[in-house]
């Protein structure tokens, strides 16, 4: 039986120049080694999926989950395709997907945390530390999109780090 599709709105953000003063920190009781940063290269299919649904079940992501694992392994195993994971005490915490397929614009792709690491300000460093990353590329134009069945802070988070709106539109998501 096909569930009932969820209106949603989406906003679409931009960045055209990386903003003034961004430096990605930890506050003083997270920057002990128990808070890390790892780049995947060539993630595996099994791994991917987990940290997407993982951090996309509660916000309904079914994009990539409806995907074959050939054609997911085809973007995220992309050279051009970069792997950020968030790990808090081993476990991964959430993950920043940066897209530079078509330079000199990049996409932050996917961005969120684990549900069990919201609210301990790893996601203001976690997106500081993607939009540092991307602006060490060369590029003009990083975007980013988020829509109303993702976490209510993420949108003030993006404009706190500098994104700008620059188009909505409604669509609609088909939960699976």
């Amino acid at each position: 039986m096909t569930k009932a599709p969820i209106p949603i709105t989406i906003t679409k953000l931009e960045m055209t120049a990386k903003p003034a003063g961004l430096r990605p920190h930890l506050r003083h009781d997270q920057d002990n080694g128990r808070v890390m940063l790892l780049k995947v290269k060539h993630p595996p299919v099994h791994f991917y999926r987990y940290l997407y649904e993982t951090v996309g079940k509660a916000h309904i992501w079914v994009e990539r989950t409806r995907m074959s694992d050939e054609a997911l392994a085809k973007i995220v195993q992309d050279e051009n395709v970069e792997l950020y994971v968030l790990y808090c005490e081993g476990a991964p915490a959430g993950y920043a997907e940066l897209d530079f397929r078509k330079l000199p614009e990049a996409e932050l792709a996917y961005f969120g945390l684990v549900p069990d690491f919201v609210g301990r300000g790893l996601g203001s460093f976690l997106l500081a530390t993607a939009v540092d990353i991307a602006w060490s590329k060369p590029i003009d134009r990083l975007w980013v999109h988020t829509n109303t069945l993702d976490h209510p802070r993420a949108l003030p988070l993006y404009q706190k780090m500098g994104f700008a709106p620059y188009a909505q539109e409604k669509a609609e998501v088909v939960p699976l």
